[in-house]
């Protein structure tokens, strides 16, 4: 967990001078280094001013983040299938965030990369290493981020990375957006003058 810039208004502040970043952002330069679950330091930061809470992505977990109707899709396979839903599929179950902006962020084991036809979706995004989201309650001028499943509800478990990404593109597939893996142009090379006229 890490300290993130304040609501003020309608923009966010993270207390440093000339700061120009508007939007919510880690409110300590080195916030990936010195991200914290000690209660203490968490307590002392919140104190000195009403920080949003970041939760660092990489170490203990990645998260994957999805538009409204994608992400309520998948919930509702999960919800309807847990536990039947083959090899591929594994246990689903996991914590999943919502932005009052219509972000889905479901919260996944660490280390998996996007599939190739996932990486291919502008609005299907991984967070890892060297990234963070915004945790419930945080407030954004929207509104504040909520759990649609909360870590307590799941026993803190988190579904393997390629279960949950299976999950998605069977929801792009049902609202008629599956992606296809993006192919390597191949350009032929041109046919020389004399085999042209031949």
């Amino acid at each position: 967990m890490t300290p993130g810039a304040y609501l003020t208004g309608h923009r966010f502040s993270c207390g440093r001078a000339g700061c120009p970043i508007m939007g919510c952002h880690p409110a300590i330069e080195s916030w990936e280094d010195d991200s914290s679950t000690d209660a203490g330091r968490v307590a002392k930061w919140w104190r000195r001013r009403p920080y949003t809470v970041l939760l660092a992505t990489g170490g203990r977990f990645d998260v994957l983040e999805v538009p409204a109707a994608v992400g309520l899709r998948v919930l509702g396979a999960v919800r309807l299938h847990t536990g039947v839903l083959g090899p591929e599929r594994g246990d689903a179950r996991g914590p999943v965030a919502v932005t009052p902006a219509g972000r889905w962020m479901f919260l996944v084991q660490p280390g998996e990369e996007l599939r190739p036809e996932l990486a291919s979706c502008l609005d299907v995004l991984r967070h890892g290493r060297g990234s963070w989201i915004p945790a419930a309650p945080s407030r954004t001028p929207e509104g504040p981020v909520r759990w649609a499943v909360a870590p307590e509800q799941t026993g803190w478990h988190l579904p393997a990375s390629t279960t949950v990404q299976a999950m998605l593109l069977d929801a792009l597939d049902a609202l008629g957006r599956r992606p296809r893996p993006t192919l390597p142009v191949i350009v032929p090379r041109q046919m020389s003058t004399a085999r042209r006229a031949a």
